[in-house]
């Protein structure tokens, strides 16, 4: 029997340390060759947009269908279906929206055990919604964190975003009055906005002083979240999947401008294997567009948690065609 997991569910058996340890495990078994990803299919509408990944973990036995939808002036819906790769069973369908959130989350946090510092770091966002807030707070249970430094173009919002983190976090975190205030002087910078334009947010000259770099509010290719330019200064560009070179418009114009050559750069699978190895100096770019093998790792996470749970919907089983 099927059974259907909401949002609050989810949130209940996901913590943000078990988010990167199951993420890192996914990427392990990534690196071996034992899971498959899509690429993402994008659908456009009348007022509104499709998106849907398919990703498997032969490891496991499961794969996912992760959906979700977008209404103009509604807000976007997520989706993902959990199946068995033996029986093809439907094993649960979850409401997408804290996975999307945590795993986007995680694999930053995923990121950043793997750029050590041996002194508390200073962290830049750039955004203050529900990703801003996940990813300060998966940085947060890798990092001893000094201060941190937030920019939102509204006022009221980076305000409380401070506030709140602040107080729930346990270290000072400011706001900015621009992107470039809270970006320069910090270890770690993250971008995190909602900015839909080609008109990057984040310049390469205010990264003097920053080690990584995490872009993962962009995942279209008609958008630039950072300055292409950012991938000529990396010394090594890190992405959560290979997808993401042609999927994320810094990407592809970085890789166009030739900014972004092949011995430049990584997956974050070949880092957790140790197939490669992280420079010892100079800024590390990660770039994360998500991927349904992200979903699924969580999904499946959720289900062996709450499969048994008396308070879930039951969904009846799906018939198939001989």
């Amino acid at each position: 029997m099927a059974v259907f997991i909401d949002h609050l569910a989810v949130g209940r058996v996901l913590t943000r340390a078990d988010c990167i340890t199951l993420l890192e495990e996914v990427c392990r078994h990534e690196a071996a060759g034992k899971t498959v990803v899509s690429p993402r299919l994008n659908s456009d509408f009348r007022g509104g947009a499709m998106r849907i990944l398919f990703a498997s973990d032969h490891a496991h036995g499961c794969g996912a269908i992760k959906a979700y939808h977008a209404i103009a002036g509604v807000g976007t819906r997520y989706l993902v279906s959990l199946i068995d790769l033996n029986s093809g069973a439907l094993l649960a369908l979850l409401d997408g929206r804290r996975i999307t959130d945590v795993r986007t989350a995680g694999m930053s946090g995923v990121m950043a055990r793997k750029v050590a510092f041996t002194q508390p770091v200073s962290i830049g966002m750039i955004g203050s919604g529900r990703q801003a807030r996940a990813q300060l707070e998966c940085l947060a249970s890798v990092y001893r964190i000094g201060r941190a430094t937030v920019f939102s173009p509204t006022p009221d919002r980076r305000e409380a975003f401070a506030r709140h983190m602040s107080a729930k976090l346990g270290f000072p975190v400011e706001g900015a009055g621009s992107a470039e205030a809270a970006a320069r002087g910090h270890d770690v910078v993250v971008a995190a906005s909602k900015s839909r334009s080609a008109e990057p947010v984040v310049r390469p000259e205010w990264l003097a002083d920053c080690r990584l770099l995490c872009a993962v509010g962009n995942t279209r290719p008609q958008f630039a979240e950072i300055d292409p330019r950012c991938c000529e200064d990396a010394r090594l560009v890190v992405v959560d999947t290979p997808h993401a070179i042609e999927e994320a418009g810094e990407m592809i114009q970085a890789a166009a401008a030739g900014l972004l050559p092949q011995e430049k750069r990584a997956t974050l699978a070949s880092l957790v294997a140790e197939k490669m190895h992280i420079p010892a100096e100079g800024m590390i770019l990660f770039k994360s567009v998500g991927s349904a093998l992200q979903d699924l790792a969580l999904a499946r996470h959720c289900y062996a948690m709450l499969r048994d749970d008396p308070g879930l919907r039951v969904l009846p089983d799906l018939q198939y065609a001989d």
